[in-house]
């Protein structure tokens, strides 16, 4: 009896393997140009079976409103363009195991009551869509309820940042998506440039999000996820994160994100994460952290930023490490006294004290937030004054007679040099170039 039920299972696996076999045997290739038998993208994906790639010729092809609802490849070769002439969404994916590669997508009107995408994905699973070119669209790729997609390779350009911002979607838009890879992509000219809502276990990989109108990278209510060695340049603001925790901050450069309200890095409502080894460079605010707590900020440049950091008094427990602060106009700024926050271990370019034991740590405390920074918290306009004698003399009294700035917002232990993050990072460079190297 167990022989034969050994048999029957055996029969069973055998006639599956045989049917998947015969399946992809069966799996054929549709060619579409101005020659072939299909003379249309859409034609060619209605005929095509489960399985099958639809091979497109290069050339300029105008349509819109193509349906995948099987199992099949998109494979563009020689370039060819698709051009929805701003009649609406050009691709829509309603069926697993999909792949779209290597087209040009371009012209989606913008509409406000639909979220027409180049490419929209609604609840499917198993998607890739790579290295792809996609331009003058409202929402650049557009995913909702899936799971495991690889975006990767791609470049989104929207149109010029000048238009108002309702009137621009976002170039990789997703909600209520997870697993998720979004690497080596190239996103600039949208409302964000990466957008994550109700996005779990996802990464964000060697991307560059540069000149969109509001955020390179925004996440809302977003926990797990890890965003690792992308750049975020010229955005309103860098990368906004709201109401989330358990995030990775690694090896990021946020760069050259001016503005009245402009951020490297804007945190809300997070907790328990990490921001290790980032470049912020020549931002109105390097980091502005409000109700944050259980961070654990290490390893970071701050270089030449109007503000380093924005701490306001409702973070908590929050722990900054082995940091640089060189050439910034305020190295730390908050908005009262009461503050419940550690320092240890950071260089600060405007530290005056001195090392007697020779071990490389200052023996005089530091305290990083000025009197002059409270003032500017207070009365934004006071910045006018900044460099001014009264400035340095109203921070040295302070100094001397500490009566307005946060007395425990100090850094007992400052390092006396620079602290060189520069092996650590070409460490990792070479790791991040391997990486991307297996992913080709």
């Amino acid at each position: 009896m167990m022989l034969n039920s050994r048999n029957k299972s055996l029969g069973v696996v055998c006639t599956l393997v045989l049917v998947l076999w015969g399946h992809l045997a069966l799996a054929g290739t549709l060619k579409v140009c101005k020659t072939c038998t299909y003379t249309s993208v859409k034609q060619a994906v209605q005929k095509a079976k489960a399985g099958d790639t639809v091979l497109i010729g290069g050339g300029i092809y105008q349509e819109s409103g193509i349906l995948i609802d099987k199992p099949l490849t998109l494979l563009g070769q020689n370039n060819p363009v698709i051009d929805g002439n701003f009649k609406g969404q050009i691709i829509t994916v309603d069926a697993d195991h999909v792949t779209i590669q290597g087209l040009t997508l371009q012209n989606v009107a913008t509409s406000y009551t639909r979220d027409d995408a180049a490419i929209r994905v609604l609840a499917r699973n198993n998607i890739r869509i790579l290295d792809n070119t996609i331009l003058k669209t409202y929402f650049g790729i557009y995913l909702k309820n899936s799971e495991k997609i690889q975006i990767k390779g791609n470049v989104v350009k929207g149109e010029n940042t000048n238009i108002n911002e309702s009137a621009l979607g976002n170039a990789i838009h997703l909600y209520y998506t997870d697993e998720v890879e979004i690497s080596d992509n190239e996103v600039q000219g949208h409302r964000d440039g990466i957008y994550l809502e109700v996005v779990k276990n996802s990464q964000v990989h060697r991307n560059t999000s540069h000149k969109n109108q509001r955020y390179g990278l925004h996440f809302m209510f977003s926990d797990g996820n890890v965003y690792t060695y992308n750049t975020f340049r010229n955005n309103g603001a860098g990368v906004a994160v709201m109401y989330t925790r358990n995030v990775r901050m690694e090896h990021n450069n946020f760069e050259d994100n001016w503005g009245a309200a402009s951020y490297g890095l804007l945190l809300k409502d997070i907790s328990k994460s990490i921001i290790h080894n980032n470049v912020f460079r020549r931002n109105t605010t390097g980091i502005h952290m409000e109700s944050s707590s259980q961070l654990d900020v290490k390893g970071n440049d701050f270089e030449r930023n109007g503000w380093a950091i924005k701490l306001m008094t409702t973070c908590i427990e929050d722990t900054f490490r082995l940091n640089n602060f060189t050439g910034n106009s305020f190295d730390v700024s908050t908005n009262g006294k009461s503050q419940h926050n550690h320092f240890e271990n950071n260089y600060w370019e405007k530290y005056s004290g001195y090392d007697l034991d020779k071990d490389k740590v200052g023996d005089v405390p530091y305290r990083p937030v000025s009197m002059y920074s409270m003032l500017v918290e207070r009365v934004p306009p006071s910045v006018m004054f900044m460099r001014s004698f009264m400035v340095d003399l109203m921070d040295n009294i302070e100094k001397v007679l500490p009566s307005f700035i946060p007395e425990n917002l100090v850094d007992e232990q400052p390092m006396m040099s620079k602290i060189n993050h520069d092996n650590d990072r070409k460490l990792t460079q070479v790791v991040r170039q391997a990486a991307g190297a297996e992913g080709r």
